[in-house]
């Protein structure tokens, strides 16, 4: 196409979300409802850890930093799909649809590497359990996690910056719930072969976690089936099953979202998959972790008390 008949796509507009009050607020309440519980769950559990001293240790801060990051990466999309539902224009600027890519994708290594982080401490725990305390500090801990958010926000950093260089012409419509590489890609005026790239470039990241944690917890569940102790094996279990369970949740969505390659879902389908991706997986995290560790539950119990102490104590 002769560049200088190009004119420049100042919006997008996602064609998926049906049109206003037809069936919208049936979609609205429940998403609503989900996202409300995405927040409050998740600073739930980073309060009561961060409240409770016994569970100031790597393990449970790893988790309360996972909780924190989930609200963040539901914000940059829910928010928007939310607004969708219940406008008559279903649009996003051009810019905002950067930034929603950006701050998505990077909140979502950061996740990532934090779950990466996570099943190296659990291997450290389980497996040389004498050197936990030494090799797992406080200020490791810090700085692992410090260094996954720095290394996510940075790492996205070069992929928005080309896209943003991209000419985009028209036509302006994403099919899809929300800005993602792929659709916004294929509106690009350009060669899109760049688009089989990007999606080496994140397979080969997806498929190192996976592996890193995969083989960390397959070596844990070796160690843990030794244990002569019932008991204890019972314990190392549980300690260890919220985490594969949140593991299994969180990369079996991101697979089917981004380790497809060329083929092609129903349009149906991928949307499901992207709800699943962008909203239930955050959605069962607080309730993981909530219900399956005894510790937490206790924290979580002291912070919901000491909240209504204080609306009781305020309205005297």
């Amino acid at each position: 196409m002769d560049p200088e008949n190009q004119t420049g796509v100042a919006e997008f507009y996602f064609s998926d979300f049906p049109p206003f009050g037809n069936g919208s607020l049936l979609l609205f309440t429940p998403l609503l409802f989900i996202y409300a519980f995405i927040i409050v769950g998740n600073f739930t559990i980073f309060s009561a850890v961060r409240l409770d001293t016994r569970l100031h240790n790597p393990m449970y801060n790893l988790i309360s930093a996972f909780s924190f990051l989930e609200v963040w990466y539901t914000t940059a999309t829910i928010p928007k799909m939310l607004s969708n539902l219940i406008s008559e224009k279903k649009t996003i600027s051009f810019i905002g649809c950067l930034l929603q890519m950006y701050f998505f994708h990077s909140l979502g290594v950061t996740e990532a590497l934090v779950l990466t982080v996570m099943a190296i401490d659990r291997y450290i725990a389980i497996c040389n359990p004498l050197r936990y305390a030494i090799i797992m500090t406080p200020r490791l801990c810090v700085q692992l996690s410090t260094g996954s958010c720095i290394f996510g926000f940075l790492m996205l950093l070069p992929e928005i910056v080309w896209i943003s260089t991209l000419p985009f012409c028209g036509p302006n419509q994403i099919h899809q719930l929300f800005c993602d590489f792929e659709p916004v890609l294929r509106l690009a005026c350009t060669d899109t072969s760049m688009i089989l790239v990007e999606d080496v470039i994140h397979a080969i990241s997806i498929l190192t976690s996976v592996t890193v944690i995969s083989l960390s917890y397959l070596r844990i569940i070796t160690v843990i089936l030794r244990i002569p102790s019932g008991a204890s094996r019972q314990k190392a279990f549980s300690t260890c099953a919220a985490h594969i369970t949140i593991f299994l949740l969180f990369f079996g969505s991101v697979a089917l979202m981004y380790l497809r390659f060329s083929v092609t879902f129903p349009p149906l389908l991928d949307k499901a998959i992207a709800l699943m991706f962008a909203v239930l997986a955050p959605l069962f995290n607080p309730i993981i972790y909530s219900l399956r560790n005894k510790d937490m539950k206790d924290a979580i119990r002291k912070v919901l008390c000491f909240r209504s102490m204080f609306n009781v104590s305020g309205s005297q």
